[in-house]
């Protein structure tokens, strides 16, 4: 996966044969969205009442892509009036009238269709909404900038994983929410946000100028700092959003798609709630090129 991931990541980075960032990613994005989707609407089914399954599909698929519209827009030679942020709102409003049009037509009696409609919009705001922010990220203050606003926020939250895993084996005794998670503890979280902080260090000052910007202004050390602890809470707190999901749904993964992973989803939950918090960091300034000490 890291190397596939790394193949598409070189390619969108050089626009080899395109000349627009973003891409050589976007057909990664409906496949891992689109495996992302199926598993949700698998845990969904012990339910009394599922949602449709295409319209999910179609819906998810539209609210996360359309933050790439600025860039599809420029393969056919046409202006964006909306912006970045704008498409997915507005896809995320015509997703919400289709999502009512198809249980219109579905509807035989009463009982079952809000909670069909409320499955439905969750499902497509976890994914498609959320999702859209890592689009955005790649788009974020042009090629070189946008691709390392996405790596870091990948390789933070992702070390954030590693560092909870690693440190919560080795010395975690103390739960950290038993209820939805028993093997997680507060030594692991701890360790995830030491790691986070450390890979947050490693990227900005030592990989973002080598690999992905010429000559970038100093960072000041709180910038950076400050950025891997929003992305290592929120990396934790998405990845216990999920494990609440599957708890309560009765499922240990939300599929074994990925052999000692899980599922897509399991892959996916702690980058879903950390893009919108990384994509605020970069607008803000933050992080980025508008940034010094």
């Amino acid at each position: 996966m890291i190397s596939l991931l790394a193949v598409l990541l070189t390619l969108d980075y050089r626009q080899i044969g395109t000349g627009l960032p973003g891409v050589w990613l976007l057909p990664a994005a409906v496949l891992f969205l689109g495996l992302a989707t199926q598993e949700l609407l698998d845990l969904f089914k012990p339910l009394s009442h599922v949602p449709s399954a295409p319209t999910v599909h179609v819906a998810v698929q539209l609210v996360a892509l359309s933050a790439a519209g600025p860039t599809l827009l420029k393969l056919g030679g046409a202006t964006c009036p909306l912006g970045t942020a704008g498409w997915p709102l507005l896809m995320m409003a015509g997703a919400l009238g289709l999502v009512f049009v198809v249980e219109m037509a579905r509807y035989r009696e009463p009982g079952g269709t809000t909670q069909r409609i409320a499955l439905s919009v969750f499902a497509i705001g976890y994914l498609g909404l959320l999702g859209s922010f890592l689009v955005a990220l790649r788009l974020v203050n042009g090629n070189q900038w946008g691709m390392a606003a996405l790596v870091s926020t990948i390789l933070i939250a992702k070390m954030t994983d590693t560092g909870a895993y690693f440190t919560g084996r080795l010395l975690g005794r103390h739960p950290m929410a038993p209820r939805l998670s028993p093997k997680k503890t507060i030594e692991g979280a701890v360790g995830g946000i030491a790691a986070a902080v450390a890979a947050s260090g490693l990227f900005f000052l030592v990989l973002l100028p080598r690999w992905f910007v010429d000559d970038p202004a100093p960072l000041a050390a709180w910038r950076w700092i400050t950025l891997g602890l929003l992305i290592a809470v929120t990396s934790m707190i998405g990845d216990l959003a999920e494990s609440l999901l599957k708890r309560d749904l009765g499922s240990k993964d939300a599929s074994q798609r990925l052999p000692g992973m899980g599922g897509v989803l399991d892959v996916l939950d702690s980058l879903l709630l950390v893009a919108p918090v990384a994509y605020a960091a970069w607008i803000a300034g933050l992080v980025g090129p508008g940034a010094g000490r």
